[in-house]
């Protein structure tokens, strides 16, 4: 068995929802992120990429047909490299990543691309075909942006409810105050705005018509700001708009390889995929499921959370980020330092692309050897990845 190392990782901005990209296909989305982690690796010849495998959750409109092979003829990559997409909802590029991981350990190669995509503002409507020719009621058109569709009624209505709510009741469940997932948020435009005015994502993102920042950032937002909108869900909620990730556009790409592939690759690798973790609870319980994810993970990388530097931890809520954090035995601080999902954004498909990425630049960045990223999924799932940097820039003691 081989190590399965991380080699560079690359992504571009994300946009807002009908924002800066929104003109741009999901695709190209793709192509870009995929030629901007090639150009961190000249000397690499093309066509010694073994397999490409990439996410999205959608996959309805310009994202159909395996999006991801579509990136790599669009990337100009030889047509002898092969590519797949994977769907594991929001975790599908942390999924791609992992089965990227299995590849190299297992010798079905030795260079690996994996990353993902999502244009939540493209994503189109849908319509069912009828059941029979020619009918002549109406149709609804159903928005394939995010969240259920066409559900099948043979599902319990307490698995069906939307995401939102799904966190309200994990809300109630460990009284997690409106005032903290506020305060939370807060942290995580803070964070964002001061890692990209100090060069931290300078090197990480590749512009994009225009777009070479994050979007979504308010670096003026405060607690009397969020604490003046309404809830989102409920009448009498804690969500909103604030204290959440908004819907997004964008790409990530990692280059993977075995320790073996450096000399081919021409630079040494980052990080090591150290532990992976996958976990599954009721699906309205979706948001909790990364406790469990991390733990495996942990446990399959030989290491405790004592060891752990740096956490990257998607925010698709304030309130279930809270509610895992609370449940690890983890220094909040080391958590998302340099912002999350509410503040960066969340384009499902690219997200756990994403948290790698920065999860090794942290490591080299805090001269720390372990760290952990880790994503919920809709439909009640999550996975987790445990990397080990490799790199002269970490501290052991």
């Amino acid at each position: 068995m081989s190590d399965a190392y991380l080699y560079a990782a690359a992504r571009t901005p994300f946009g807002r929802f009908g924002g800066a990209l929104a003109g741009v296909r999901p695709d190209d989305l793709a192509a870009t992120a995929l030629t901007g982690l090639l150009d961190t690796s000249p000397d690499l010849d093309r066509a010694a990429i073994g397999d490409v495998v990439w996410g999205n959750a959608n996959g309805a409109g310009e994202d159909n047909r395996n999006v991801g092979r579509m990136a790599a003829l669009l990337a100009g990559l030889p047509v002898s490299v092969p590519a797949a997409t994977v769907n594991r909802l929001c975790g599908s590029s942390l999924d791609a990543a992992i089965i990227a991981s299995r590849a190299l350990e297992s010798g079905d190669a030795d260079i690996v691309v994996a990353g993902g995509v999502e244009s939540m503002t493209r994503a189109p409507w849908v319509l069912p075909k009828p059941d029979r020719a020619f009918p002549a009621r109406d149709v609804t058109a159903v928005s394939t942006t995010l969240g259920w569709r066409l559900v099948n009624p043979a599902m319990p209505k307490e698995w069906t409810v939307s995401l939102g709510e799904c966190n309200e009741q994990l809300q109630e469940k460990f009284s997690l105050s409106r005032e903290r997932q506020d305060a939370f948020a807060v942290r995580s435009h803070r964070l964002a705005a001061a890692a990209w005015d100090e060069g931290f994502y300078d090197d990480l993102v590749v512009p994009v018509d225009g777009l070479a920042r994050d979007e979504g950032i308010r670096p003026g937002t405060s607690l009397e700001k969020l604490a003046a909108l309404k809830p989102s869900f409920r009448p009498d909620g804690t969500i909103t708009a604030g204290n959440a990730s908004p819907l997004s556009d964008g790409a990530s790409a990692l280059l993977l390889g075995t320790a073996a592939a450096a000399g081919r690759i021409g630079r040494d690798p980052v990080a090591r995929v150290a532990g992976r973790g996958v976990h599954a609870v009721e699906p309205q319980g979706f948001g909790y499921a990364p406790v469990e994810a991390a733990e495996k993970a942990l446990r399959r990388a030989g290491i405790g959370w004592a060891d752990v530097g740096a956490v990257e931890l998607n925010e698709a809520f304030a309130v279930q980020s809270l509610a895992c954090v609370d449940a690890w035995d983890v220094d909040p601080e080391i958590v998302n330092t340099r912002g999350g999902a509410i503040a960066l954004g969340h384009p499902l498909g690219a997200s756990g692309g994403r948290l790698l990425g920065t999860l090794a630049a942290v490591l080299r960045e805090r001269r720390r050897r372990w760290g952990l990223a880790a994503i919920c999924i809709g439909v009640g799932q999550a996975l987790a990845v445990v990397l080990e940097n490799v790199t002269d820039e970490v501290s052991l003691g």
